[in-house]
């Protein structure tokens, strides 16, 4: 009977043969569309995408501007659909959510979305650009930007520029690994493993600050 670390091992095993048949069979548009699909379902590994298609460029045709140009385009959608997804829920829609029978019994607060909303106007434009290079974040950030009315100009324009670096970063890694490109793709696994750890405990401290000044005011 397998075991729950063989069939993680087997589930990656296929994505990753996914990815690089999709790309062997439909080039540019197969990178576009897989990109696209990550940012809208995270756990679909952009790393490999990115670098397997920089590898392409060193032995076949695709060239490496030609897949960083399909790469941001795919992203740019990406996030546009979460985008839209988030602009339609909009803040009075969750504020009716906390301040229904369901959210008081989970201790939810419909000020707290009115502050998370003042917050994100105040540092969204930081965190929609930043936060592009942190995993699975980098997709979902979208979605506050859309709930905060995030000006669509702005979103995009940070959206591209975040992207585009992270899209070079990884595609010009691919192709200087060459055939060695897994190995590249672990070591940056490692890296977005610490900076998702780091993004987390960052998270929780500021939360923990949060509600001690909140309990130290309610003390008062």
């Amino acid at each position: 009977m397998n075991t729950l670390f063989e069939i993680v091992l087997y589930a990656e095993d296929d994505m990753e043969n996914f990815v690089i048949d999709m790309i062997n069979r439909y080039g540019y548009l197969g990178i576009c569309l897989l990109i696209a699909i990550e940012n809208v379902f995270p756990p679909i590994p952009s790393e490999i995408i990115l670098t397997f298609g920089g590898f392409m460029t060193k032995y076949s045709s695709m060239n490496l501007w030609g897949v960083i140009i399909a790469a941001t385009i795919g992203s740019v959608i990406g996030a546009i659909i979460l985008y839209s997804l988030g602009h339609c829920l909009k803040a009075e829609r969750l504020e009716k959510f906390f301040d229904s029978k369901l959210g008081k019994m989970l201790r939810l607060k419909k000020e707290d979305v009115k502050k998370a909303e003042i917050w994100f106007n105040k540092h969204g434009a930081k965190a929609v650009f930043l936060c592009r290079f942190v995993p699975i974040v980098r997709s979902l950030i979208s979605i506050p930007a859309g709930m905060a009315g995030m000006e669509l100009g702005s979103f995009f324009v940070l959206t591209l520029l975040g992207t585009f670096i992270w899209n070079i970063v990884l595609v010009y890694l691919g192709r200087f690994a060459g055939d060695t490109w897994e190995v590249a793709v672990t070591y940056i696994d490692a890296y977005s493993m610490v900076v998702l750890i780091i993004f987390i405990i960052v998270i929780l401290l500021f939360g923990f600050l949060s509600l001690r000044k909140k309990l130290s005011k309610n003390g008062s």
